[in-house]
């Protein structure tokens, strides 16, 4: 049986969820999955607030990072980072819903480029990431 890309999508979002404790840890929510793209949440939690009372970058590169490793894998082919950067553009606060989407630009071979925009609940651009996959062989299922 030949799975559609949809289906296909789900099915290694699935299989990577079911280990992911980095993104579980954030509180992350899966929102949507599709063939290069995916959408994930999460909220601000007191334990995320830096010193200036606000979401630790580190926090938001962590949520972007994880809808960038779902939507390059959304094929059933193990990728992992090969180099990501990031751009904040506005702080995120305590409490606050950060959602990231993610979508793959450029998939050629064994190596991907997909772009990450966070932002908040009522649409504040918080960050802007792009990242470079690398296949590294093997399927998810």
């Amino acid at each position: 049986m030949t799975l559609s890309a949809e289906e296909t999508a789900r099915k290694s979002a699935d299989v990577m969820w079911k280990d992911d404790r980095a993104t579980q840890d954030l509180g992350a929510v899966l929102e949507k999955i599709g063939p290069g793209s995916s959408e994930l949440s999460m909220t601000v939690r007191e334990s995320m607030v830096n010193g200036h009372g606000l979401c630790h970058g580190g926090y938001i590169f962590t949520l972007a990072d994880s809808a960038f490793a779902f939507a390059c894998n959304s094929h059933n082919l193990r990728a992992v980072a090969q180099h990501c950067s990031i751009s904040f553009l506005a702080p995120a606060k305590l409490n606050q819903k950060l959602i990231a989407s993610a979508s793959e630009i450029h998939r050629a071979e064994r190596s991907g480029v997909t772009d990450v925009t966070v932002r908040t609940a009522d649409g504040t651009v918080i960050a802007e990431f792009r990242g470079t996959s690398r296949i590294i062989g093997g399927t998810l299922f």
